[in-house]
């Protein structure tokens, strides 16, 4: 009879690596653990000192809001029966947004205001705005500011960035023009997607001119009578007509009108003052848009082109965020090294669906980039936070 056989002890460094492995998990564990539990912290603190908004069918509940400068929270409900968005808007430019609010569902918003009287969009275009007033704190001009000094290589590098995204832009909308007043749909069709790709990669900044940005990009959802509304023109309503509706015909005044928008556009962007404190919030505001799978999704309802769309505004976010990793890394290395790591997750992800050469996304595809740019999201934010580049 043999004696029974053992298995090989294993190696003195093999242990000790697994021993490591095993301790480095147990501390990551704790570490999230422990961020975790302080947001939930934070979440339940804000949640019971937010000031609260309804948003109706015809308006917000108050139409009149007063607080005090400083970081303030706002929860904001959807008492209507769509999806809306809510924004605080100093002239055109929207200070801090909350986009596909779920109907029946708060979200909350913080924010940091100086104090004047603010704008405030209620759901659908047409509805009347809210008034916000903010008043001086007892500590104003307390408020730590970042060295703008440190930016000015990536201020200037992103201006040249949206000039050239910004004719890119008015010569697709041209392109895109002059097929569908040609009536060729399948022209139309490709160079749809071009002109909408060459706008996803300013919208970063698109808080800066939103009323620009409504006129070109807005939603059938954000107007009463949805498609059917008079209102209802740019990119979506051309989006609408050659894809859902199959033709050309009445186009042609839209297309016309984007070119116009578009021209308005590059002007503007040559005489915006970008800060990058309206680079962080407005990428941050593109993040939460993608995290939510919903009508805004990809941005591209009826064409399809979701992928197309998903990859443009993500590489529009990525371009910031490579402009500020050089003053990042000096003061948050390690939410650097997260950041790095979600947009290579999503990169690999953009490239494993281009290889099945299809646009379009399913249901689950969406979910799983949804996943992926929730993470992404809540890394920004933490950067934003730490970088004290709020609003």
């Amino acid at each position: 009879m043999s004696a029974p056989s053992h298995a090989p002890a294993l190696p003195r460094a093999a242990v000790r690596a697994g021993l490591a492995l095993s301790l480095a998990l147990l501390l990551m564990a704790a570490a999230a653990f422990y961020y975790a539990t302080l947001a939930a912290q934070r979440g339940r603190r804000d949640a019971g000192s937010a000031t609260t908004v309804a948003i109706t069918a015809r308006g917000c509940e108050p139409t009149e809001l007063t607080v005090t400068a400083g970081r303030n929270v706002f929860q904001i409900e959807n008492r209507s029966e769509r999806a809306v968005e809510w924004e605080i808007l100093d002239g055109v430019m929207v200070v801090e947004e909350r986009e596909n609010i779920a109907p029946g569902f708060p979200q909350t918003l913080a924010t940091r205001l100086e104090p004047g009287d603010y704008a405030v969009t209620c759901g659908l275009l047409s509805n009347p705005r809210g008034t916000l007033h903010v008043l001086p704190a007892a500590n104003a001009g307390l408020a730590k500011k970042p060295d703008l000094a440190a930016f000015i290589g990536a201020l200037a590098e992103y201006k040249v960035f949206l000039a050239t995204k910004a004719d890119a832009f008015v010569r697709a909308a041209n392109a895109l023009a002059g097929a569908v007043k040609a009536g060729d749909l399948a022209a139309a069709r490709t160079l749809y997607t071009a002109t909408g790709t060459a706008y996803a990669q300013i919208a970063p900044v698109s808080p800066l001119f939103s009323d620009l940005d409504a006129a070109i990009d807005a939603r059938a959802d954000a107007f009463g009578q949805r498609e059917a509304d008079p209102a209802f023109g740019g990119l979506h309503r051309l989006e609408y007509g050659l894809f859902s509706q199959d033709g050309t015909a009445g186009l042609a005044p839209v297309a016309d009108k984007l070119v116009a928008d578009a021209a308005l556009l590059k002007a503007r962007v040559h005489d915006l003052r970008i800060m990058p404190q309206s680079m962080a919030s407005g990428s941050a505001a593109i993040l939460q848009r993608l995290a939510a799978p919903g009508p805004g999704f990809g941005d591209s309802p009826y064409a399809h082109g979701d992928l197309s769309s998903f990859e443009a505004a993500v590489t529009g976010v990525r371009k910031v965020f490579d402009l500020l990793r050089p003053m990042a890394a000096k003061t948050a290395p390690d939410i650097v090294a997260a950041l790095d790591r979600d947009f290579t997750v999503l990169g690999d992800m953009i490239a494993r669906r281009r290889a099945e050469a299809s646009d379009a996304l399913s249901d689950a595809a969406k979910a799983e980039f949804g996943k992926a740019a929730t993470v992404l999201a809540a890394d920004f934010s933490r950067l934003r936070e730490t970088m004290d580049l709020s609003q």
